[in-house]
């Protein structure tokens, strides 16, 4: 009986070690990107990998350490996925390739309960850590993972209480650099399109957004009735709205990408015109919005830089859980103006 071409002759961790004359332990050490073997012997390794078509056995992997080599990246679907979502999962993968980690996607929806997608994970055993964003104030999600001692990592701070691996951007310093950006223009009276503020960085960003159009003497006033989630419909229907009225915003900061350009066109469509009537600040992962319209001002968001600290952080929290907790804030700086 002849075995399907993909089972036949499947290499092993000795096929590498017999290609690279390594012992197979520093073969999987290496493959594991373990701390105490060189870089030039991983490449090595990593390249007669390559060359041979080695994929590990997860079945027998799970069987022998527990482990599934599989780390759960959880997102809502109803993130900017156009722009920062994307970036951020390219990210993610690129620093992950060559380790022993595959990342895996778990959505969950607006309607759906954001613990329906971390129970799963946890109860199904299906992955080593979870890597998960929009985190709110005293999120739940980060009380059932830590007391059922699974590794995770997130994008954004909390407010729990229990000192967790996190990367975060800076959305407090954010909201100044746009209330300044916008001051700097002659801007006297301001709206901030902020995200739900259920999540963690809303609050931060209002504050810094309160903080300093109150240091500069400025009006302010932060969006009711939409959120820079809202969608780009409903946050065209409300701006064109909004700037039809006398008493309209001059500056407009926006707290994503699509709100950013939804605002722009509500405000046209409300007769205006960018650079003459209102000013508009916002952040971007990717660069796009100078192609949109060139006036709008921009402060991109390194995305990449947070997936590089967010791989490395839950591996960490995998391999090394005792070792110091990685977090990162990201502050904005001048060379990020655009």
């Amino acid at each position: 009986m002849t075995l399907a071409p993909d089972t036949d002759h499947r290499p092993t961790l000795k096929t590498i070690a017999h290609e690279t004359g390594l012992a197979v332990a520093t073969v999987s050490r290496a493959l594991k990107d373990a701390p105490d073997i060189g870089e030039a012997t991983k490449e090595r390794v990593r390249a007669a990998a390559t060359r041979l078509g080695y994929r590990p056995n997860r079945a027998g992997v799970r069987l022998r350490t527990g482990k599934t080599n599989v780390i759960a990246l959880v997102l809502a679907t109803d993130t900017d996925v156009m722009n920062h979502t994307s970036r951020l999962i390219s990210s993610l993968a690129q620093e992950l390739r060559g380790t022993a980690y595959h990342l895996v996607m778990m959505p969950f929806f607006p309607d759906e309960d954001p613990m329906t997608p971390i129970r799963y994970l946890v109860e199904t055993g299906s992955a080593d850590g979870i890597i998960m964003n929009q985190t709110t104030a005293d999120d739940p999600r980060i009380h059932y993972l830590h007391a059922h001692n699974v590794p995770f990592a997130t994008h954004g701070r909390t407010e729990t209480g229990i000192n967790h691996p996190y990367f975060d951007y800076d959305n407090e310093a954010f909201s100044r650099a746009g209330v300044q950006g916008l001051a700097s223009r002659g801007r006297r009276n301001l709206l901030l399109i902020a995200p739900p503020k259920a999540h963690c960085y809303a609050g931060h960003m209002i504050s810094g957004f309160l903080a300093e159009t109150a240091r500069l003497g400025l009006r302010a006033a932060v969006a009711d009735t939409i959120t820079s989630d809202s969608g780009a419909v409903a946050i065209e229907a409300a701006l064109q709205n909004r700037m039809a009225l006398p008493d309209r915003p001059d500056g407009i900061l926006c707290g994503s990408t699509t709100a950013v350009m939804a605002a722009v066109t509500g405000a046209e469509l409300a007769g205006l015109s960018i650079g003459r009537d209102f000013d508009v600040f916002g952040k971007e992962a990717i660069p796009y919005l100078h192609r949109f319209r060139r006036q709008i001002m921009v402060l991109r968001e390194d995305v990449d830089r947070a997936g590089s600290n967010l791989a490395h952080a839950i591996i960490q929290a995998i391999e090394n859980p005792t070792a110091p907790i990685a977090q990162m804030l990201d502050r904005p700086a001048e060379s990020d103006w655009e």
